[in-house]
This record gives structure tokens, C-alpha cells and sequence, in this order.
């Protein structure tokens, strides 16, 4: 492999995107179009590069590069991989979570809410979800159980923020996903949705509730953490849906409470 170079300074400029630039750097708003991600560990890089993500370089221990690395080098043999020892590599936060092997790529422009709920029957929308380790978590509970899509408010993590994608275990690169213009539900009820609030309300529906299976399209909302959803939001939807609590517990994490209502609004009528 002709483009192995090996850092032995942790202060390398090669280093850079790694270590100095903050996400929203690497974001670049201002040239979305020169946009980067920090993909981390061999399963996110590779599920990325299964959805067609340019690489623009890698970086690793050592010692992966005849081991768990070499099936990715193989796949990016024409990008720039840098190599350290560990010794080096620890001095980026959070290295020891990477599985010794991290690969910037380049972000791909978003698709319209229109076009990405195009023949979708049920999709996410996450509403002010701020954590990226919620997002990473709902992302890939989403993906596993049934939904279509995934629509993020403006004021959400990035699903492409490095612990996001971590925690997903490379499901953001798995499932469909935009962020919203705004926060409101016009454009998804015009798309002939049927909105779904998950809160905890006294005039809510069960999540078993025949009407919603029945749907041919659903809007499965989540709220913030702590905050839950607003009134404004909630009163604006079609459905306010709550899941059945036990032993005095009043709420779920909303990660968790994600994995309950996609696998059950995830179902639909066989008549449909």
C-alpha cells in the first residue's frame, strides 16, 4: 500500500481533522458542499462505504493494518492513511471507542422531506432531540424495527456527528434521514401523513390502538429530552399516543421509549 504515512507527533498538521476540528467545523455550513464527517470504528466505516461515502483519509493504529483494518484499506487503497502508535492515538479523546481505526469522509448533499418520503408509510421525526448519543440510539432502533425514514428538526443533533454514528452502529448510513426546514408539520401532513405525538397526556391513545395500524401513513414524533414535546406541537398532531407505564415510573428515556413505539406503529394492516 503506497499511501501509509506514519505520524509520530501527536501536534501533525495530518492530524488536524481528527483531533482540532469541532463538528461544526467540520460541518462547514457556510460550504455544505465541502461538508465532513469523522466515521469511527471498522463497522460505521465500512457500513459508509457500503452507502457510498467518499473516504478523503484514514487514520489508525499500527498495528491494524494487517489486522482488523485491512479488509477496509483494500476497499480505500488510493486515500492517504495515516498510522500511529497507540501511545500517540491516546491522546485523542475518546480513542479507545474507535476499535483503533477512525476515516474522514465526505458529507453527500440531503434529499428534500419530498423526496425522501417518497412511497415511505411510516417515518421518524425527531423534534429538538439535542443528544447525539438519543439520536444515534433512535436512529438505529428506527432502522431495526420497521420505519421508512428518519426527519430531524433544526434544533437536533447531526446523525453524522462522530458519537452519533458510533452509537448507531453505522445505521445512519442504513436508513433514509433529513433534517425538517422548520418545525412545522405542514409539508409532512400535505405528503398525507397522519401525525403521531408521543407524549404522556391524559386524553392520549394507547400505542396498541387499532386506528393507528390502520394508517396508511404515519408521522411518529419524539421530543426533546426532559422537555418532551411542546403543547404547540402536540395539539397540532392527529394522534397523541402514550405508552402504558407500570410500578409508578412516569416515563422512558426517550432512546427507549423509541424502540417500543417504532415496533408497534411500525405494524400495519394487512389490508392495506
Amino acid at each position: 500500500m503506497k499511501n501509509i504515512i506514519e505520524i509520530t507527533d501527536f501536534n501533525a498538521p495530518e492530524l488536524d481533522v481528527y483531533a482540532r476540528l469541532t463538528e461544526a467545523q467540520l460541518l462547514n455550513r457556510e460550504f455544505p458542499e465541502k461538508g465532513l464527517f469523522i466515521a469511527e470504528s471498522p463497522k460505521v466505516i465500512e457500513r459508509a462505504l457500503d452507502a457510498g461515502y467518499e473516504p478523503v483519509s484514514c487514520l489508525m493504529e499500527k498495528k491494524h493494518i494487517e489486522g482488523e483494518g485491512k479488509h477496509i484499506l483494500e476497499r480505500i487503497n488510493n486515500v492517504p492513511v495515516f498510522c500511529a502508535e497507540f501511545d500517540v492515538l491516546t491522546q485523542l479523546t475518546g480513542f479507545k471507542l474507535t476499535r483503533g481505526m477512525l476515516c474522514a469522509m465526505k458529507r453527500k448533499p440531503l434529499p428534500t422531506v419530498k423526496e425522501l418520503c417518497e412511497n415511505k408509510s411510516r417515518v421518524v421525526i425527531l423534534d429538538k432531540v439535542m443528544n447525539p448519543t438519543n439520536v444515534g440510539a433512535i436512529i438505529r432502533s428506527a432502522a431495526a424495527l420497521g420505519m421508512d425514514a428518519v426527519l430531524l428538526t433544526p434544533g437536533c443533533s447531526d446523525p453524522l456527528y462522530r458519537r452519533a454514528a458510533r452509537v448507531s452502529m453505522g445505521t445512519v448510513f442504513q436508513i433514509e434521514w433529513t433534517f425538517l426546514n422548520d418545525d412545522s408539520l405542514d409539508e409532512i401532513k400535505s405528503l398525507g401523513f397522519k401525525t403521531v405525538a408521543m407524549a404522556l397526556k391524559d386524553d392520549s391513545i394507547s400505542i396498541d390502538d387499532p386506528r393507528l395500524i390502520a394508517e396508511n401513513k404515519l408521522a411518529v414524533i419524539m421530543g426533546t429530552e426532559g422537555d418532551g414535546l411542546s403543547d404547540q406541537t402536540i395539539d397540532g398532531c392527529d394522534f397523541t399516543v402514550k405508552i402504558p407505564m407500570y410500578h409508578g415510573v412516569d416515563s422512558l428515556n426517550v432512546a427507549a421509549a423509541s424502540a417500543v413505539a417504532f415496533y408497534q406503529l411500525g405494524k400495519k394492516s394487512n389490508n392495506i
